[in-house]
């Protein structure tokens, strides 16, 4: 069986992290961690919580670190995450984050930090033409639609939408957001020597053997697999 791997995944909006993380969730059999999910996850639950993270992600604001790192350090703890490992996506997006993270993992590390790189203007094309699941965040575009012809999901037959997030003012938000508080983490991670940047244009499986290749010989410089 292919060695479980605890991964980061970086890129900004658009870069094609959840296509990515879903693939390599499956080819090393380690859950995929997403922050996305959990925090869509409240705003369905309607309460408290989930009315504080709808009106930050409908105006593209990032939410405070320390609720994010208790929801992560939660998801972490549970059994699975804990005997193979992870790949977080979505977490962290600022150094702060990634110091608690490292924290949380100490005396253990992760294996990668993944950055994920695309033009801003093809992240940009990406996200105006996103569409999603609203039960199941299962991700479709203008361009690969369903596949009934209608807006109605494959996996699970709910509602496929745009999000307001995803709309021209948002997107514009969310990529300043990215270059001012989340970028330094490439900074930070080169720093420790844990940083793979891959080219994240072409086709998905293209990316993902990109992906899996420079894991490994991270993996290799810091002394093999887990």
């Amino acid at each position: 069986m292919v060695p479980g791997v605890r991964l980061v995944v970086l890129g900004k909006q658009g870069a094609g992290k959840g296509t990515q993380c879903v693939r390599l969730s499956h080819h090393y059999v380690v859950p995929h961690v997403s922050t996305g999910d959990m925090l869509r996850a409240a705003v369905k639950s309607g309460d408290g919580l989930g009315s504080k993270v709808k009106e930050n992600m409908d105006s593209g604001e990032l939410l405070g670190d320390d609720l994010i790192m208790e929801m992560v350090a939660e998801r972490l703890g549970e059994p699975d995450a804990r005997a193979r490992g992870f790949i977080l996506d979505g977490c962290p997006r600022t150094t702060h984050q990634a110091e608690v993270l490292a924290s949380l993992m100490a005396p253990d590390d992760i294996d990668a930090a993944v950055d994920i790189e695309v033009p801003t203007i093809q992240a940009m094309r990406r996200l105006a033409g996103r569409r999603v699941c609203v039960d199941c965040g299962s991700n479709y575009s203008v361009s690969a639609p369903p596949k009934s012809g209608t807006w109605i999901c494959d996996v699970c037959g709910g509602e496929v939408i745009q999000r307001e997030d995803d709309i021209e003012d948002a997107i514009s938000r969310r990529l300043e957001l990215y270059e001012r508080q989340t970028a330094p983490l490439i900074d930070w991670y080169t720093s420790r020597t844990q940083l793979a940047k891959v080219n994240g244009i072409g086709s998905p499986d293209a990316v993902l053997r990109r992906i899996i290749r420079s894991v490994e010989d991270k993996r290799q410089q810091r002394g093999g697999s887990r």
